[in-house]
């Protein structure tokens, strides 16, 4: 019984994980079609996730909470890590798999992370509290 609970919480936070990565992954994709920023997409990420996670990968309320932040501050790095590789690429003229191959995670986190704003961090802010706000009221389920 033991084991299975810790199975089930090493699921449930490798799924919360996969889903952070999806989120910050989909979240480029208007950014790169309007060719802007969109940090204020932070607060529908957190509440996409803290809902995804709360309705399908967990039922207890705490782990909620803690995984749709996990999920939605990934997501919010995640981002910035694959528009720093896309701006790069665009100046190389290499591919984005390229780009992210040659440059490497490390670089690539440090670029994101000097080329982040205050107003990015208030929006990455807002998405945990709109992420917390959704994982901690009541589930209403259907069946």
């Amino acid at each position: 019984m033991m084991l299975q609970r810790v199975l089930g919480e090493i699921f449930a936070l490798i799924c919360a994980l996969m889903l952070g990565l999806a989120a910050g992954a989909l979240w480029l994709v208007p950014m790169v079609m309007l060719r802007r920023p969109l940090p204020e997409l932070a607060l529908l990420a957190g509440w996409i996730l803290a809902l995804a996670i709360g309705r399908w990968v967990h039922g207890r309320k705490w782990n909620v909470l803690l995984l749709a932040w996990l999920a939605t501050a990934l997501a919010c790095v995640y981002v910035r890590v694959l528009t720093v590789a896309a701006q790069i690429a665009a100046m190389m003229g290499l591919g984005l798999a390229e780009t992210m191959r040659t440059a490497g995670y490390s670089m690539l986190l440090e670029l994101a992370r000097m080329k982040s704003t205050q107003a990015d961090i208030f929006w990455d802010v807002a998405g945990l509290a709109v992420a917390t706000l959704v994982s901690l009221r009541p589930a209403t389920r259907k069946r």
